[in-house]
């Protein structure tokens, strides 16, 4: 009796495991998109971006290096702010609408926006419109002309969204240097 019991429970273990192994295997063997690839890689970014804005303490959102070549740098909350803004100006070029009200100042974010939890907020809420704009992506338009946000030369959506997943990692690394500086380790430095 127990051997019967333990070997229907082990088949039925076997077969769930071969049953999620198989799903598995079928969405990745699935046709990869433009919006698809361009989406997972704008997460990768969010994933770094997003914990080092949380790590950062409210009362120094307003750091700004003073010592070295340090000279006319954003302060913390506003490099957050201006990674967001831009992830509005390029999402709404994606999209090819007019950019949201909150998009702001793309040199330095909306003044509205000052607390660290309005920070992220505003960056977050960023970041979901741009995937949005990625999910928009296909084959017929990954390269057709479009308006750029700045100058009047025309771009494609795929190098507003090579921009929307590279500017970020700009200021990510400035981002780090400012942590660093008020001796916290970024989260993706953590164990």
């Amino acid at each position: 009796m127990k051997r019967s019991l333990m070997c229907g429970l082990s088949l039925a273990l076997t077969g769930t495991a071969l049953s999620i192994g198989s799903a598995a295997r079928a969405k990745s063997a699935e046709k990869p998109t433009f919006a698809s690839v361009l989406d997972r890689q704008l997460s990768g970014v969010e994933k770094e971006v997003v914990p080092a804005a949380e790590a950062m303490p409210g009362d120094k959102f307003t750091f700004v290096p003073t010592q070295g070549e340090f000279k006319g740098v954003r302060d913390f909350g506003t490099q957050i702010k201006h990674i967001a803004s831009v992830n509005y100006l390029v999402g709404a070029a994606i999209l090819g609408v007019k950019p949201p009200a909150e998009a702001g100042d793309s040199e330095n974010g909306p003044t509205n926006v000052k607390s660290k939890d309005e920070i992220v907020k505003y960056l977050k809420d960023s970041f979901a419109y741009l995937h949005k704009a990625m999910g928009t992506i296909t084959e017929t338009n990954v390269l057709t002309p479009i308006k750029a946000p700045w100058g009047d030369a025309p771009t494609t959506r795929l190098a507003m969204a090579v921009i929307g997943i590279s500017h970020p990692f700009d200021h990510y690394g400035q981002m780090v240097e400012y942590l660093r500086m008020n001796d916290i380790i970024p989260p993706a430095s953590r164990n």
